[in-house]
């Protein structure tokens, strides 16, 4: 019986420790290959923020059209000006077809991941990782994932340096630390999936989500939201994808605030909200896993 407990314990040791930070952190100096240095964190940017903006917006409008038939209640609130524009999209995307009829065309929808190989290029999704005990990890499941591409997101809760999450982080391989001290819990099962839904429920605005839950589910909404099985590289597994943070600006569309993996754990009208997202640090084939490498700040 000893035995086989040990054995279970050094099971589930070998697939923590490719997320735990502190281990990580003792292997960097044996493993270069899992480091990028950046001189400053100001500087830590492998493409710009407008750019991640505007694949953000391009991938939520297409989600947003998808879903038309069940956007009413969030129309009915949205100035006019902003609803015409959906309509155009939707003009454009179904020609000949009204509102009011597409609403009963199910057939039209796709899923996300269809919508985002439609926008993108490419779709990815969690499967068991080419890494041995390794547990789940993130693949190229269709098309090509061009350099520079925004190729995934970190879901999560948000705490700030000050809030407390030591009960969440006990046994959780699934806390990603910022640069400035911001840690993200994507961890969608226990505590975590509890704190989460919490906290999507307390800002919710009537019909207005300000964040997707989807993530804690089998049925994700937005198909970017799976960055936290991105497993760290290995010494044969060179990264193809870097973390790159961002704060999301205020005049982000309210009405595509449902698809934002990330909600901030104390309700804070002045402090924007943080997400981490995922880069392609080259050309990523269909069928390859994604690999992250750990930022390391110099002087």
């Amino acid at each position: 019986m000893p035995g086989r407990l040990l054995r279970g314990l050094w099971q589930r040791w070998r697939r923590y420790k490719y997320r735990f930070v502190p281990w990580i952190a003792l292997n960097l100096s044996h493993n270069p290959r899992t480091l990028r240095y950046v001189p400053e964190e100001s500087k830590d940017k492998v493409i710009s923020d407008e750019e991640v903006l505007g694949t953000l917006l391009k991938v939520f409008q297409a989600l947003f059209v998808n879903d038309f038939n069940k956007q009413s209640d969030i129309l009915t609130v949205l100035p006019e000006p902003v609803k015409s524009k959906y309509q155009d999209l939707l003009s454009v995307q179904h020609p000949g077809v009204k509102q009011l009829e597409y609403r009963h065309q199910q057939q039209n929808t796709f899923t996300p991941e269809e919508i985002l190989y439609k926008t993108l290029g490419f779709s990815v999704t969690r499967a068991p990782s080419t890494l041995i005990s390794a547990g789940k990890g993130v693949f190229v499941n269709k098309g090509l994932v061009p350099k520079g591409a925004v190729v995934s997101m970190y879901p999560g809760t948000v705490y700030q340096k000050y809030e407390p999450i030591f009960f969440q982080s006990i046994g959780n391989p699934f806390i990603f630390r910022c640069l400035d001290g911001v840690l993200i819990d994507g961890n969608d099962k226990g505590i975590s999936k509890v704190v989460y839904r919490s906290c999507n429920g307390r800002d919710q605005l009537g019909p207005l989500k300000m964040s997707d839950s989807t993530w804690l589910t089998s049925e994700i909404h937005n198909p970017l939201a799976v960055g936290q099985y991105v497993n760290n590289c290995s010494n044969d597994r060179a990264a193809n994808v870097c973390y790159q943070e961002l704060d999301v600006p205020a005049v982000f569309p309210i009405e595509l605030k449902q698809y934002l993996p990330n909600i901030a754990y104390s309700y804070d009208k002045q402090s924007p909200l943080r997400c981490v997202i995922l880069v392609a640090l080259r050309d990523i084939k269909q069928g390859e896993e994604l690999f992250s490498n750990y930022y390391t700040i110099v002087s």
